[in-house]
């Protein structure tokens, strides 16, 4: 009987050690926001603290300076892992979204939603009137804010840039084809008829000041060839925190900015062509994908390399914003192009993955 109870103490001491060994190494490290005084306050986290492996960080930093990088960050957890610049960019050097800024639309255009200002569903004329497009009217009528979001509005898309009446032209039904086009920015007039404010307002007021982006970020207003786009210009850190925002599925330290049904939403496939788009996010992990100014469609995930959870705002010349939810991780790349221009998706993305997936597998 006495042997029986030394077994059971035993027994019992093992669990015990078993169980605080298991829970210290894998610790639920609580979720980092930098502070939005505009101070320079970040935690960091070491790659020794996380286990990483040193070896893989020159290389990873050789072929980011090789590839015409600017700035480079990697965030676990909200804390900064890696924060590098390059070619004399800075801290505080403003770059361009470039096309990774239509998330930043994607995300305005949720929250005048969740205010009851727009539904997203509503075909865009309620907003903007009939003739915003010089498709016959009941053409224009099929579009929805849903569609403009989901990149399958149905207007031609070889026509440029331009989104004047005259140059937004019919092709087919809206959500019948997919395709990478610039009418998006027709979300950014609805934001400002349907609030009575300007975009840039709302979007500073809604957005930019409550997780703290840098107040010197500013919107570029194209003219000529480019009128109606708009582009933002931001330092690394404030694209940072909008992935950060991302990764906390619109939620920024305790305050839901976002709705995250909405978020949820915008970063799972919006229609059944282009599989791997959602709201203007680019996703990971899905059997095909599309690409910009090609109907074709390719076999297998946007970034192999990459984890299947991944969805990214992609900008022409290699603008990245990376989220990923397994890893608690958003990672940043601003530069020019890694190789020859492009609009998204490039080599350098795949490659790019398999140096920093060494870090950590």
């Amino acid at each position: 009987m006495k042997k029986i109870f030394l077994l059971l103490l035993v027994s019992i001491f093992n669990l015990s050690c078993s169980s605080e060994a298991s829970s210290s190494n894998t610790p639920q490290e609580q979720m980092y926001f930098p502070p939005n005084n505009g101070s320079t306050t970040w935690e960091t986290k070491t790659i020794a603290n996380l286990g990483w492996n040193q070896n893989a960080v020159q290389p990873l930093l050789d072929y980011l300076q090789l590839k015409n990088s600017k700035s480079f960050m990697i965030l676990v957890n909200g804390r900064i892992v890696m924060e590098n610049y390059f070619n004399g960019h800075t801290a505080t050097t403003l770059w361009k979204w470039n096309s990774a800024g239509k998330t930043l639309t994607t995300t305005v255009t949720g929250i005048a939603e969740q205010e009851g200002f727009i539904n997203t569903n509503h075909k865009v004329s309620d907003y903007l009137g009939t003739g915003w497009t010089s498709a016959p009217l009941n053409k224009e009528n099929l579009i929805t804010c849903k569609n403009l979001l989901s990149m399958n509005s149905g207007l031609d898309d070889t026509l440029g840039d331009e989104v004047s009446p005259s140059n937004l032209k019919y092709l087919v039904d809206a959500g019948t084809r997919w395709a990478y086009h610039n009418v998006y920015v027709k979300l950014q007039d609805v934001v400002e008829q349907a609030t009575g404010q300007s975009w840039n307002t709302y979007f500073n007021t809604k957005l930019r000041d409550k997780i703290g982006m840098s107040s010197n970020g500013f919107w570029y207003i194209g003219t000529g060839a480019n009128l109606g786009l708009k582009i933002y210009f931001s330092t690394t850190r404030s694209m940072a925190r909008f992935g950060l925002l991302a990764l906390n599925n619109g939620t920024w330290n305790g305050t839901q900015i976002i709705n995250s049904n909405y978020l949820n939403q915008a970063t799972t496939t919006s229609q059944n062509i282009n599989l791997a788009y959602g709201y203007l996010w680019w996703l990971n992990g899905k059997t095909s994908y599309h690409l910009p100014q090609t109907q074709l469609q390719f076999n297998g995930s946007l970034v192999a390399s990459a984890p299947s959870d991944m969805y990214c705002a992609l900008g022409k010349d290699d603008q990245k914003i990376y989220v990923v939810p397994s890893k608690k991780m958003v990672v940043i790349r601003m530069g020019d192009a890694a190789d020859s221009a492009n609009l998204a998706l490039s080599n350098f993305d795949e490659t790019l993955w398999t140096k920093i997936s060494a870090l950590y597998q």
